[in-house]
């Protein structure tokens, strides 16, 4: 297993946000978080990332334990958060933002490479490499938020609403571009509300409903599971 999260409890204040969470993540694999609005879903990323702590359960990468490390250490290890609401800098050029992401790489080179990665595989930030990010799109934002986030070069990539205020059509691209960087060899943690489409790309699922997994499986069979469709898919 690449990450084991094992019976994790958080809480805010006398809030239970996640009770007795378990999930594992294989190398290689797209894994979806559904659920809706306060199950949890964005509780459990913070928690892996290291932005919050558990008052109880165990995270492992790579057979590490990770759950008491501070967050800028858990990133170090190439585990790196997509947040929701882009959270750019958007003062900054959209180069700056890309270099932001790369802030842990001392050579200049590198960085140079990285960011004409980022720009093939998102050819508007190339277009847009002198603009301050704020000024963009909502789409191209999301764009910049998931280059910068490869800019680290992670082994695991979370996602935490991609699609939130996004167009349909914008909504594809995204979802193409998270199926692409998967293919590259890059595991992800996909938190989305539309469940339709985590799923459609996934390999596995967990259903997160206020703050437990109540299901899991296949994401091709959770697609057609009944329960699922009448939650979730508006069946």
């Amino acid at each position: 297993m690449l990450l084991e999260i094992d019976n994790i409890f958080l809480s805010y204040e006398k809030i239970e946000a996640l009770k007795g969470v378990s999930l594992y993540l294989n190398p290689g694999e797209i894994v979806a978080i559904i659920g809706a609005n306060g199950a949890g879903k964005t509780s459990l990323i913070n928690t892996v990332s290291g932005v919050l702590k558990p008052h109880k359960g165990e995270i492992r990468f790579k057979g590490d334990p990770i759950t008491h490390l501070p967050a800028y250490k858990i990133a170090r290890r190439r585990i790196v958060q997509v947040p929701e609401g882009r959270k750019l800098f958007n003062k900054l050029t959209v180069t700056e933002n890309l270099e932001m992401g790369a802030y842990a790489e001392k050579d200049k080179a590198k960085i140079r490479t990285r960011i004409e990665s980022m720009q093939l595989l998102f050819p508007i930030l190339a277009e847009r490499r002198t603009q301050p990010a704020g000024t963009l799109s909502g789409g191209e934002q999301q764009m910049l938020a998931i280059a910068r986030g490869l800019m680290a070069e992670p082994e695991l990539l979370m996602f935490d609403e991609p699609s939130m205020g996004l167009a349909p059509v914008v909504v594809e691209k995204v979802f193409q571009a998270i199926r692409e960087i998967n293919q590259r060899g890059i595991t992800c943690l996909l938190v989305e509300q539309n469940a339709r489409k985590s799923l459609q790309i996934a390999h596995r699922a967990y259903v997160l409903e206020t703050g437990k997994i109540v299901l899991t499986d296949i994401a091709s069979r959770l697609l057609e599971n009944d329960q699922v469709k009448q939650a979730y898919l508006g069946a």
